[in-house]
């Protein structure tokens, strides 16, 4: 098969931790051929997608980890696989490449994730459509209503922007603060923009559970247990990987997401939860596939690159 990566600077990639690196790898390794996208190299002609392309050869070397081939100009329609891997921030740049991807998986490439599920997809809101999974959770513009909430949820909660990624923007909310006031102000652009508030979790000490699923099933998860100095989960802002389980309810959260995964064509997602309670549904460009792996002892992205082999089959 021919899969091409839409995705950020390959130069740039941690080799031993970007899943859309381990997923070229495992491409390769399985005996396909691999290209590399620039989403600003995505372009139309008339009802076709086509972009730039770079053949592309992938190992494992730290400082060698690439080779690219001469550029080609082709339609997307000729690839088996388009992967939209593009990190967040969601943005109109994002949103049109999206649409432009749309026009290649009519004509027959599979693009995954799919372009309309990423576009009706937002991280944060698409866990409302599961009210049995999330906490307590509100969306407003409006500070009063945010202090409302944390007043009804003994004083405090977690507040996050609709568009933050990588935990930017997350803020444990506290009446009591000095703050809270400016701290409104600043997240609501004087309230323009909208805050989700949600109750806050003290599990959330213990670590936010990183849960992959492929195709609406969960094929692994790894706990993030966040610094002592900060309350996100993130690895990029210090959290410590744990081996995890899946337990009775993270299975019963993933039987309610799961369905509705793929009948919006999200294939490969990764499921947020924090102690008993979905927090975010990342569909963009979601990653630990590579930690969960080493940690299970399981070829994570070999699994999915046998899942397209079997789906375009």
């Amino acid at each position: 098969m021919r899969i091409a990566f839409v995705m950020d600077p390959i130069e740039s990639v941690n080799i031993h931790a970007d899943t859309t690196f381990d997923f070229m790898c495992a491409a390769k390794e399985r005996g396909h051929e691999v290209f590399y996208v620039r989403m600003q190299d995505i372009e139309a002609r008339d009802d076709e997608a086509w972009s730039l392309v770079y053949p592309c050869d992938v190992r494992r070397e730290e400082g060698n980890h690439y080779t690219l081939s001469d550029v080609q100009h082709i339609g997307l329609h000729t690839l088996d696989c388009i992967f939209m891997r593009k990190d967040p921030p969601f943005d109109i740049a994002f949103l049109h490449a999206v649409h432009l991807l749309e026009l290649a998986e009519e004509k027959g490439a599979l693009v995954m994730n799919k372009p309309s599920g990423l576009r009706a997809a937002n991280e944060k809101l698409y866990g409302l459509h599961f009210p049995g999974a999330i906490p307590d959770t509100i969306v407003t513009k409006r500070a009063t209503e945010v202090k409302a909430f944390a007043e009804s949820q003994g004083g405090k909660c977690i507040i996050k922007p609709l568009d933050g990624h990588g935990g930017a923007g997350v803020f444990l909310f506290d009446l009591t603060d000095r703050n809270a006031n400016a701290l409104l102000e600043m997240t609501t652009k004087d309230g323009k923009e909208y805050l989700m508030c949600q109750k806050y979790i003290p599990a959330a000490r213990k670590g936010d559970k990183r849960i992959l699923m492929l195709d609406g099933t969960p094929i692994g998860a790894i706990m993030r247990v966040p610094p002592e100095e900060d309350n996100r989960g993130n690895i990029h802002i210090g959290a410590v990987v744990q081996k995890t389980e899946l337990t009775p309810r993270d299975l019963e959260i993933c039987a309610m997401v799961g369905p509705r995964l793929k009948r919006d064509g999200l294939w490969f997602v990764g499921l947020d939860v924090i102690g008993d309670y979905l927090t975010e549904v990342n569909v963009t460009s979601p990653t630990g596939i590579q930690e969960m792996s080493r940690l299970n002892g399981v070829a994570g992205s070999a699994k999915v690159i046998e899942w397209i082999e079997e789906k375009i089959a």
